[in-house]
């Protein structure tokens, strides 16, 4: 039987082997090929879904939602708009993080300028007490 062996596969994709075995336990991998020793065998449609998987996961994309995009992908053109909505909701969900991390980067910036200024105490450890 032809097909690459889990620890290679690991290796290729830089996944742990627990991950592998985890994605094809939850479903998102199908039943992977055995050989007669019943070791697992990835073929290249295997590694082709893992690249997708790893590639939606970059993308932000929980392990639920790549599950949802799996499922798309048998039914392209009628699956469009709900991709559509799944990925503005998504980059709703980023942009909100990215004001935040804006919020975050201008409380920084002023604690930090509070205490290069500071002869005395720490203005950063002191405004951390500090109720919102």
């Amino acid at each position: 039987m032809s097909g690459t062996p889990i620890g290679e596969t690991a290796k290729m994709t830089g996944l742990s082997v627990d991950t592998l075995r985890y994605y094809e336990k939850i479903g998102l991998l199908p039943r992977i090929a055995r050989n007669s020793s019943g070791r697992r065998r990835y073929d290249q449609a295997d590694l082709a879904r893992l690249h997708f998987i790893q590639r939606a996961q970059r993308c932000d994309f929980s392990l639920d939602e790549i599950r949802q995009l799996l499922e798309f992908r048998s039914c392209r053109d009628a699956a469009r708009p709900a991709v559509a909505r799944l990925t503005a909701r998504k980059l709703d969900e980023i942009q909100r993080r990215l004001t935040d991390l804006e919020q975050l980067q201008r409380e920084l910036r002023q604690l930090h300028e509070l205490c290069q200024g500071s002869d005395q105490g720490c203005p950063i450890l002191e405004g951390l007490g500090q109720p919102d």
